[in-house]
């Protein structure tokens, strides 16, 4: 009778009582079996270690390489079968050698532990990640180039409190994004530097009495080094959280691309046409053709930085060296580096499919005053006064424009003398919204030639391929 209240306290799918509730809490398989081929890899170079340091026998390395290979092939081939009593990916892996090998399965974890191990699979996956973000941005960036060399003189409004400032041109536009994803991978490639060492061989905590080689492993898996203190490289997990560190403010800057393009692609815009493909219709509204993509990247920065506060939030009061909180560590950052492949590579899709309306943004450009500055500039330059006063008279030319319902080069020079007697003819060359932008030449201006200096800057500094490694 005891038994049976107690098991329908647990109530559901717990009936059975406290054993499935500890089951259920304490495996990761369903999650970290993503792990496989980084565990195998890890194991891989771990038996091959052992074998040259004549820890393990020659013959016992053959069986355990080729059982590996074995369940590598199963999991590819989704044949594999995964148990959640095996707890997660290592024992799984350890329990199906042992069907496919016998006695010599027991000797892979010799000079091991499941601490040193996960570290190492852990931190294989997020290079590997972050090696993927950094060819996405890449080919992101080159997106970026394309369309900026399109329209390395095209006029568009250039907005601040998104209200029209000045003009700008929409290759500048472009090229300013370039900057932004250009210092994303930066990001990515710093945090891959400090990440790429290897756990291996710490151990439990304090490292093993067996005459070990750790830079051999180290080397196998790609590692520049291994951890220099056993503890450290058991409790760290500094290279997850510098991964979405890099993963949060990446995804803000697409987050903030995607709402240009909501804004741009609406009616009372009409700035850029967005392809079928990344497009959806209205179930009622046969007019409407929704930014769905670029409203769900938007999104996407949610789940990412949510990863990264849920992370430091797990990490925070964790003393040396490992805790079972840190089987938390995985499912955040798998899904923040789903969600970031996948907002980059629909951005990538996103940005080369775009068409921009030359002409509406020519229209937009002109609106608004935007020549405004120009004006002031030109009283500063020409009329030598200072600028407040220049501020101060074009302001007063703006009204009267604004109540004319007419832009400061359609004004006459009667009406511009009227507030100022010094203002002449050749003010109107500076009023046009092409002679704005070709008058901004200083570094990194708008003027079309140091837009294409730009664009000829960073196709020499993104090279061919644009690969990953960490001595780029």
């Amino acid at each position: 009778m005891g038994d049976k209240t107690s098991n329908a306290m647990w109530g559901g799918r717990f009936s059975a009582g406290p054993d499935a509730i500890m089951e259920a809490i304490n495996a990761s398989i369903g999650f970290d079996r993503r792990l496989a081929a980084q565990d195998i890899e890890g194991s891989r170079a771990h038996a091959a270690m052992l074998a040259r340091q004549g820890i393990l026998r020659d013959s016992d390395a053959e069986a355990i390489r080729e059982g590996l290979l074995t369940i590598l092939s199963e999991i590819d081939g989704g044949t594999f079968e995964f148990s959640t009593a095996l707890e997660d990916i290592h024992m799984n892996v350890e329990a199906r050698l042992k069907e496919l090998i016998g006695e010599p399965a027991g000797r892979l974890h010799t000079a091991r532990s499941r601490n040193d191990q996960v570290a190492t699979d852990f931190r294989l996956w997020v290079r590997d990640q972050t090696d993927a973000a950094i060819t996405g941005l890449v080919a992101l960036q080159r997106a970026f180039l394309a369309q900026a060399e399109a329209g390395a003189d095209w006029v568009m409004p250039g907005f601040t409190h998104l209200q029209t400032a000045q003009p700008v041109t929409w290759g500048h536009h472009m090229m300013a994004y370039v900057e932004m994803f250009g210092r994303d991978v930066t990001r990515f490639r710093d945090a891959r530097v400090r990440m790429n060492e290897s756990p291996l061989g710490a151990a439990a905590l304090a490292g093993t009495s067996f005459p070990i080689d750790r830079e051999m492993t180290a080397q196998a898996l790609g590692f520049d080094r291994p951890c220099a203190n056993s503890l450290d490289a058991v409790a760290d997990r500094d290279f997850a959280l510098e991964f979405l560190s890099a993963a949060t403010i990446c995804a803000m800057h697409l987050s903030r691309f995607a709402e240009e393009l909501v804004i741009w692609s609406s009616a009372q815009f009409r700035f850029v046409t967005l392809s079928d493909r990344f497009s959806t219709g209205s179930s009622i509204m046969p007019q409407k053709k929704n930014p769905d993509a670029a409203e769900l990247i938007r999104a996407k920065i949610g789940r990412i930085f949510g990863a990264s506060v849920a992370l430091t939030t797990v990490m925070k009061g964790l003393p040396l060296t490992y805790s079972k909180d840190m089987q938390e560590d995985k499912e955040q950052v798998f899904d923040a580096a789903d969600s970031l492949m996948l907002a980059l590579a629909a951005m990538e899709g996103m940005v080369r499919d775009m068409t921009a309306n030359r002409a509406a943004l020519e229209a937009a450009a002109s609106s608004g005053f935007s020549t405004a500055t120009d004006l002031a500039d030109w009283l500063v330059r020409e009329l030598g006064l200072p600028f407040r006063d220049a501020h101060h008279i074009t302001g007063s030319l703006v009204k009267i424009a604004d109540d004319a319902d007419c832009d400061l080069s359609e004004l006459s020079l009667q009406q511009m003398r009227e507030v100022h007697s010094g203002i002449t003819q050749d003010v109107f060359g500076v009023l046009g919204v092409h002679n704005s932008v070709a008058s901004r030449t200083s570094y990194g201006g708008t003027a079309p030639d140091q837009v294409r200096a730009q664009i000829a800057r960073w196709r020499e500094q993104l090279g061919g391929a644009g690969q990953t490694g960490a001595d780029e």
